[in-house]
């Protein structure tokens, strides 16, 4: 291997590109790859995000409409049983 100075004094080794340009550029192309790979999952986990935040804000409005819904029902049944005929003792043990 040759040695050289360069003007600013830093010795370079010279190497023939031959010696270390193809194991540099198969290395760049396997970085490129994994680069694209992970462009790619990010690509997918933003958009399956996306999607379960949508669901998840489907969800909790179901559950309020639901919890809605069962506070009517419930509401309906003590009217109901407020208005069965019986003495208050009755009514008491009821509730």
């Amino acid at each position: 291997m040759q040695k050289s100075v360069v003007p600013d004094g830093n010795l370079l080794t010279l190497v023939p590109p031959d010696l270390y340009s193809c194991g540099m550029i198969s290395d760049f192309q396997t970085l490129s790859q994994k680069i694209e790979q992970l462009a790619a999952l990010t690509q997918a986990l933003r958009s399956e995000n996306a999607e379960l935040r949508l669901r998840s804000s489907a969800l909790t409005e179901e559950n309020a409409q639901l919890s809605r819904r069962m506070q009517e029902a419930h509401d309906r049944v003590a009217a109901l049983i407020d208005s069965m005929p019986g003495t208050e003792e009755q009514k008491e043990q009821a509730a």
